[in-house]
């Protein structure tokens, strides 16, 4: 028998079986394994997410507006009457009306509100901002529904509180319902309370990013705190606010959980947004074909918003 040779001086052992060192590299492949396969399979169920819930009923939308599809039985191909109505619908163009004058007196307020939030927290004398971010934060987290539902509670004409707290003041009731003007101020009033924790969070976190050494040394050079505001804070918060613009615009143009539960778009129709339009005609008129349309048309402006603003902010990146 011969006897086993020994294995030369500095050399590994061969490992037999039992061994820990045996399966050291199997547990290295299989690592290996599950991290090449892991941002795969991420990526792979956002992919299917994006396809089913946002691509499929996109292309959907875009079929249907080419058909008199009322949600039942098969759609008819008519080609582009559904268009051809739009640009003869008063209706349709007085909810877009309405829509962008929305858009042009919310955005300001949500950018305002939002940014002055922000700097209070930000600042270093500021008191107790832990429990005033809870509190701002508060109103982002209810249902835009419920919110609605609230404020209209709030400002009823004849049972609302703030109407009472008028009464009490001997002064006049505001027609908070019937009044076209009064219902579009307090949408504006109820979208930027909700809307304004998402944007001041992303002013904060801006602001906490500016090197404090162009502030102290604005500081030492006399300026104000207006002038450090205007000449540093603002100009370096430039990208950030370029995004608060951006979702801002878009989120209004497609205002409707809110304001259904809050007026219903009313009086009437005078604050029916074009998203309440769709809604209308597509589900309380079963016409989804010119919904569809519609709704292509709202794209379509967005897109070229988002394009605008984008070649915009682009041309100040250079300048």
């Amino acid at each position: 028998m011969t006897a086993p040779t020994a294995s030369p001086p500095g050399s590994p052992a061969t490992p037999v079986p039992g061994d820990p060192r045996a399966s050291a590299p199997r547990r290295r492949h299989t690592t290996r394994r599950v991290q090449a396969i892991a941002p795969i399979a991420f990526v792979g169920v956002t992919v299917v997410l994006f396809l089913l819930f946002f691509v499929w009923p996109g292309a959907l939308a875009v079929m249907y507006s080419f058909t008199n599809y009322r949600g039942v039985g098969e759609p008819d191909f008519i080609g582009l009457a559904n268009y051809q109505k739009l640009l003869a619908d008063s209706t349709f163009y007085g909810a877009l009306t309405r829509t962008f004058l929305y858009t042009v007196l919310n955005v300001p307020a949500h950018y305002v509100v939002s940014l002055a939030v922000a700097v209070l927290l930000a600042s270093s004398l500021a008191k107790g901002k832990a429990s005033a971010r809870v509190v701002f934060f508060l109103p982002w987290l209810i249902s835009p529904i419920v919110a609605g539902v609230i404020w209209r509670w709030l400002f009823g004409e004849n049972f609302g509180l703030v109407n009472e707290i008028i009464k009490w003041f001997n002064g006049t009731p505001v027609h908070w319902e019937t009044d076209a003007t009064a219902a579009l101020i307090l949408i504006i009033i109820v979208s930027t309370w909700g809307s304004t924790a998402f944007n001041m969070l992303l002013f904060v976190a801006a602001i906490r990013n500016i090197p404090r050494s162009y502030l102290e040394a604005a500081e030492l050079d006399g300026a104000s705190a207006w002038q450090r505001f205007r000449s540093i804070t603002l100009p370096l918060l430039a990208p950030t606010s370029f995004m608060v613009i951006l979702l801002t615009t878009i989120g209004s143009m497609k205002e409707f959980a809110m304001i259904q539960s809050l007026n219903g778009g009313g009086p009437g129709t005078q604050n029916m947004f074009i998203v309440q339009y769709i809604y209308r005609t597509g589900f309380e008129r079963a016409d989804i074909g010119y919904a569809s349309a519609a709704s292509m048309v709202l794209m379509v402006i967005l897109i070229v918003v988002a394009l605008v603003q984008m070649r915009l902010d682009r041309k100040r990146d250079l300048s």
